[in-house]
This record gives structure tokens, sequence and C-alpha cells, in this order.
């Protein structure tokens, strides 16, 4: 079981809590994840009394939602790719080319898997000069879209060992070490995708030249006085009071590890505010974090 099945437990109470999932849902979703109905009932009744009812809870009229509008240029197109994983796996990802590569990035999606979000952030990335792949972590079951919704993507993402997904994301900067070779190798991730960043950093990878998770959480005891180089740039949303218990030690990890560094915490943003499609979405804090994100590249890859 993933070390972040706790992780992944909280996140299906969080979105209970802020309304963005039903009762039935969110149990459905802790047993997933093996939680016993025993312990996930009173989870969610801690809840109860500041909730927002959901749409379909309440007798009102469901609000009306659209995608905000994403921060960067225009992604260019994805292509979806397979690879050589280890142990003979074959991996899969969505891969986009710079004209003119200043350099290669890895995206580490959240734990609602590949989606076509992650694909647009490979795209923008790609768009503004760093060529991009973005891993499926769930290549061995087939791929994201091979299973039928969220909630047993990130069961499944639960269920797999985290060293499989450490060897996954080293055989994808292998990928792009041979599709770019001339190219230096960051890292970014959202999220879930965060945490594996971190923990991609925690193996001692020595490829990667720049690193930037996205309210990621930190994984237990994580030491980066290894092999690791990176120059990191760390995100946060200031609301996202669950992952930023963790921020101090990524801060103090790095710091020890003698390791170049950034944390950025935005004002007013909760987790998940760089995700255009979702409703914790916050431009401002996107729009800046892109920036942001571009200018440290630009310092440590091209």
């Amino acid at each position: 079981m993933s070390q972040f099945n706790g992780y992944l437990t909280e996140e299906v109470v969080e979105d209970y809590s802020d309304g963005l999932i039903g009762r039935r849902e969110a149990l459905r979703r802790l047993g997933l994840l093996g939680v016993a109905a025993a312990i996930a009932v009173p989870l969610l009744a801690a809840c109860d009394s500041a909730r927002p009812q959901t749409a379909a809870e309440s007798s009102a009229s469901p609000p009306a939602s659209a995608p905000g509008t994403p921060v960067g240029p225009t992604p260019l197109a994805t292509e979806a790719i397979a690879f050589a994983g280890p142990e003979g796996r074959e991996l899969q990802g969505a891969w986009a080319a710079a004209a003119t590569a200043k350099g290669a990035v890895l995206v580490v999606h959240e734990n609602r898997g590949l989606t076509d979000h992650i694909r647009s952030v490979a795209g923008r990335l790609a768009a503004s000069g760093y060529s991009a792949l973005a891993v499926d972590l769930l290549s061995e079951e087939g791929g994201t879209a091979s299973l039928p919704g969220e909630a047993e993507v990130s069961a499944a993402l639960n269920d797999a060992p985290d060293d499989r997904f450490v060897a996954d994301m080293k055989a994808a900067v292998t990928e792009l070490a041979r599709r770019e070779p001339d190219a230096k190798i960051g890292a970014i991730g959202f999220c879930f995708g965060g945490g594996m960043v971190w923990t991609l950093l925690a193996s001692g990878e020595p490829r990667l030249a720049a690193a930037a998770p996205f309210y990621g959480p930190l994984p237990e005891g994580a030491d980066f006085a290894g092999s690791a180089k990176a120059a990191v740039l760390g995100f946060y949303g200031e609301l996202d009071e669950r992952v930023n218990a963790s921020r101090d030690a990524a801060t103090q990890a790095l710091k020890k590890a003698g390791l170049t560094h950034e944390i950025v915490t935005y004002p007013g943003a909760g987790h998940a505010f760089f995700n255009d499609t979702g409703q914790r979405y916050n431009p401002t804090a996107a729009a800046s974090a892109y920036d942001k994100l571009l200018a440290w590249f630009g310092d440590h890859l091209s």
C-alpha cells in the first residue's frame, strides 16, 4: 500500500467537507481506499456541522459551472506515447515537444491520474519552450483511461507500491533524456504528484536539475542529502492546512541537504489552486505560480 494512503483518505474527507461530493460518494470512495465503515462514518460526521450541501443534496438548482481560463500560453498538442519501463514493462504517457527545447520536464499527475488537464500542462510547458512528458503512473493497470472514474483511479494509486512509482518516474526521466539528449531535466507534480516529486527527490535521482512540487505532501522521513542536485521550488496555498502541515519539514530537509530552494505560499489560495478544471482554482495564484515556474526553469534548466 502506498505511504500516501492517509493523504488520499484525507482528500476524500476534505472534498466531502467542502461540499464537492455527497456522503454516499464519500463513503464509496473511502471504501475503495480500504477505510472500514466504522471509521469512515465518524470521519464524515465530524465534518457535518459546517459542511455546505452539494447541489444534489439541496433543492436548489445546481450552479452553472465551467472550467476556468487556463494560465500560460495556448498548449501545444500532446501525443500519446508508450516507452520502456522497468523490468520489461511498458509505460504510457503524453508527450509534447517544444519547437526548440530550452529544457525537458517530467509532469506527474494528481490522484485523478493522467487527465486532459495534466496533458494541457505538458502542452503549455512545450509552448513555453520546455519539452514535457506526462507519465501515467497507472500504466501497469492499463492506464488511467482504463479505469471507470476518479474514485477507482485514486484507489489504484493507493494499492500500488511507492517503489514502483519511483521506478516508473526514473524510466520517464530516461525517456526524456533519450528524446532531448542535450537538455537539462526538471520535474513538476501536483497534489499526489507533488508528493511523488518529493519522493523522486528523496530517492536521490541525480539527473534532475530542477523540481517544482505543487501542494504535495512530504513523504515521512524524507531526506534529500543523497545524490539529488535539483534546485527546488515548492508551491503551497495559504488555506491548504492539510498539506501545509509538512511545509516546514520540507524546508528543513532542503536546507539540511544544501539544495538551492524557494518555498512560495499564495495568500487566499487553497489546495489544487492551479487546476483550472476544479472548483478550488485560483487564477491569480495560478498565473503568478506559472510565471515563477518559468523563471525558475529559466535559471536552472535553460
